[in-house]
């Protein structure tokens, strides 16, 4: 085939500066590549003036995005200006109805509305493509709806937000407090002026939602994700784990269990010789875990110019070789279990803060033992001033329900200073 795939991009900042520079020094290995010419025919963006280090000349400039959708000289849209609502949906929207391929970064609008889109793309038969949508560079969604196509996938786990695992590698590594760390992160451009979707698992959450659809052929369902942030870390758990030989890490984890499937993210403790443990600073990863492969790793750059725009740049290639299959499957009959089931056994990390005095630990492991939960390792350490105590424990197995119900217990105690901390304990 040699007629060119014709390209609009909607959204000319960083990732989009990105795009365009690899279709441009890059043309001829791209069209020997998708086996046809692809060249950008028009272009959107808020500021229409600004030097971008690249000519736009030849290409048709539209103030407001959605017009992409009926340029005739536009057979593919790229969305690259994020936002789960607003120009983005009302974009995808119209070029999946105009019966073209819709390719975007992002995990928000998929995570929100990717069931109703990839219905309007099947009503249309046009392709929907969201590779760069999660963990930038790493090509999981190939990966999972492909290269693993062969597999009954059981679990799905990774580090989904390179701002987390920088923190936590800063912290671990400085001994610093976490708003001092997420302060530098903003300054380097790790994380925005408002982190709370990085910070509080918003982000992996809306990955998650994505790769649970994708890996199980469940509608997507992000409000069934149990989520929970990192910002109750502090280098005193982190100092505990490395002590009992563990490492944190927020992680993202997606699990079937008959037709009970459980989406979760939160701080988990690791063991520290896992793969997992040992993925540092802004890097991803994600684990597929097959009956035919066994555990898969994928592990690189989850953000930035060039990976996110050489995810875009492959969901384009792959449309413009004619591959339009379905990678959602909105109508399908299992759907997410809520959260995580609070019965699961499980192995926990507990931090408490308790007055230095007498009878403390007995009536700690009282409550516990009154709901049936037994300590496998305990650490205590007394400040250098004042008469606060930090107890640490491990659990055996466990129920989080029954944990629940004594720290409920436990906090209610008078000499207990702080609200206990958990952190699940996961093994891989």
């Amino acid at each position: 085939m040699t007629t060119p795939l014709r390209i609009g991009v909607a959204g000319l900042g960083t990732v989009g500066g990105g795009v365009l520079q690899i279709l441009s020094e890059h043309a001829e290995l791209m069209a020997a590549r998708a086996g046809r010419p692809i060249t950008v025919t028009a272009v959107s963006a808020r500021d229409r003036t600004r030097d971008r280090g690249l000519s736009l000349d030849a290409m048709t400039w539209h103030d407001d995005p959605v017009a992409l959708a009926s340029d005739p000289d536009v057979d593919l849209v790229v969305e690259l200006i994020g936002g789960e609502d607003g120009p983005a949906k009302a974009l995808a929207e119209a070029t999946l109805a105009a019966g073209k391929g819709f390719v975007t970064a992002n995990k928000a609008l998929i995570a929100h509305h990717g069931n109703a889109l990839a219905i309007t793309g099947l009503e249309n038969d046009c392709a929907l493509r969201f590779e760069a949508a999660v963990a930038g560079g790493i090509p999981i969604i190939k990966g999972l709806s492909e290269g693993l196509a062969a597999n009954a996938v059981t679990r799905v786990y990774g580090i989904l937000n390179g701002t987390c695992n920088y923190i936590l590698t800063e912290m671990e590594q400085s001994g610093a407090a976490f708003a001092d760390v997420l302060a530098d992160a903003q300054e380097l451009g790790y994380a925005e002026a408002d982190p709370t979707f990085d910070v509080d698992g918003i982000d992996a959450a809306h990955k998650l939602a994505i790769l649970t659809s994708v890996a199980f052929g469940t509608p997507i369902d992000f409000t069934t994700v149990k989520t929970e942030g990192i910002r109750n870390i502090t280098p005193l758990d982190l100092e505990f784990a490395e002590e009992l030989g563990f490492r944190i890490k927020l992680l993202g984890i997606t699990a079937r269990s008959g037709d009970s499937i459980s989406q979760q993210v939160r701080p988990y403790l690791v063991a520290a010789n896992t793969a997992i443990a040992g993925v540092n600073g802004v890097t991803n990863a994600v684990i597929v875990e097959g009956d035919a492969v066994g555990a898969a790793v994928l592990e690189g750059p989850g953000a930035g110019a060039g990976p996110t725009a050489s995810a875009v740049v492959a969901d384009i290639i792959d449309i413009a070789r004619g591959n339009i299959h379905p990678i959602l499957n909105p109508s399908g009959s299992a759907s997410a279990a809520s959260g995580a089931d609070d019965e699961a056994e499980g192995r926990f990390y507990v931090r408490l803060e308790v007055e230095d005095r007498p009878g403390v630990l007995a009536q700690v492991t009282a409550a516990l033992g009154d709901e049936d939960i037994s300590m496998e390792e305990l650490l205590q350490r007394q400040p250098e001033s004042g008469s606060a105590a930090h107890l640490v424990m491990t659990t055996h197995e466990t129920s989080e329900a029954n944990l629940n119900r004594a720290l409920d217990r436990i906090a209610k105690l008078a000499f207990v200073t702080e609200a206990p901390e958990v952190i699940r304990i996961e093994s891989f």
